[in-house]
């Protein structure tokens, strides 16, 4: 009887360890750690004023840019001790410079930590509504601001929820109403993490408006960047460790029908898509181990992936900037407008690249 129990301690012990080693395995697949890209650029300068990173950046159809700068997120290089800024940029202007925007109102600024970011026009009188995912002592809250006048913004509300518990990235509706990602299955960093290392896909869209909060959308490994088509009919979600795009339709009710998802073979964080065509700018990781690693002498790398013709049978997927962190370090957002391209980071700069 001893020795059939030790065997089978053995055989659990074995049995466990390969369990782990698989998913080890698995780990290092999802984050692409061995992955390298080749050198491509264009022909692009760095955005003047923009020293601690652009990790998320949106453009109106008149050409004003809106930056959110200097995040600070746990187990990422934190190159600066003052608290994050929003910025607001010209592109029609014959030479854009990013202006650090006032921020008026009630909202703490000491522990400002600007992460996504989403831009709401009220067709009734103009309006600009700019919506903010803020992370104070790394918590999850939904700032409310009014833009006025040229370089002004008017804090109207904080938004805090149980579902919004991780929020990475904002897609405004309404004056008070969103899409929210929830890039962790729970708040708490470890479990968040066993959660990754089993394969759980636990992350969710929410749904937030002033009468009614839910979840939109689940089945995420890590829900990241999220935007819509030109005509608002369809919502995109980067699943940043699924390595893919997901659409869903938009239906009566704000309910969110899933429809497909395209494979991106990267780690795509924030996406924009081109007002006129209706392409999707992503601004990716190549290799998540050096995102996290950030190792001087290897540091991380930046990628661009473009996608045509999202909703036809085959979309066309291409690479079309890469960096091994030499130019820029850890690209999170790429947005074009009119022959441009504007590359935020996460913690580093930003460029602004001509298309043409």
């Amino acid at each position: 009887m001893a020795t059939m129990k030790k065997a089978l301690l053995a055989a659990a012990v074995a049995a466990f360890a390969a369990f782990l080693g698989h998913r080890w395995f698995k780990l290092k697949e999802i984050t692409l750690a061995s992955r390298e890209v080749p050198v491509k650029h264009f022909s692009c300068h760095y955005l003047e004023n923009i020293e601690f990173g652009a990790e998320d950046i949106t453009i109106l159809k008149d050409g004003l840019a809106f930056l959110s700068t200097g995040l600070k997120f746990p187990h990422m290089p934190a190159l600066s001790n003052e608290p994050g800024k929003m910025y607001v940029l010209d592109l029609l202007h014959p030479k854009p410079t990013p202006v650090e925007l006032l921020i008026k109102g009630k909202l703490d600024l000491s522990s400002f930590n600007p992460h996504g970011i989403s831009v709401y026009t009220d067709e009734t009188d103009d309006s600009i509504y700019l919506f903010v995912v803020n992370h104070p002592q790394h918590k999850s809250q939904v700032e409310i601001f009014r833009f006025v006048e040229e370089d002004t913004l008017v804090h109207l509300k904080t938004i805090t929820h149980p579902l919004l518990h991780s929020v990475n990235d904002i897609f405004a509706i309404g004056v008070e109403s969103f899409y929210a990602t929830n890039q962790n299955s729970f708040p708490n960093d470890a479990l968040h993490f066993l959660t990754i290392f089993l394969g759980l896909p636990w992350c969710d869209v929410v749904f937030y408006s002033p009468e009614e909060v839910r979840v939109a959308a689940n089945g995420f490994l890590s829900a990241n960047g999220i935007n819509t088509s030109p005509d608002k009919r369809y919502i995109y979600v980067s699943d940043i460790l699924d390595h893919e795009i997901d659409i869903f339709e938009r239906q009566e009710g704000e309910q969110l029908v899933y429809i497909k998802s395209v494979d991106v073979g990267s780690l795509c964080d924030n996406i924009e898509v081109d007002h006129k065509t209706g392409d999707l700018w992503l601004g990716c990781h190549p290799n998540a181990m050096k995102l996290v690693n950030h190792d001087p002498e290897d540091p991380p790398g930046s990628e661009v992936i473009q996608i045509k013709k999202i909703h036809s049978e085959h979309p066309v997927v291409s690479q079309e900037y890469t960096d091994n962190g030499q130019v820029l370090k850890a690209s999170s957002v790429a947005a074009p407008y009119e022959g441009k391209l504007l590359i935020g980071s996460v913690f580093h700069k930003a460029l602004c690249c001509d298309l043409k």
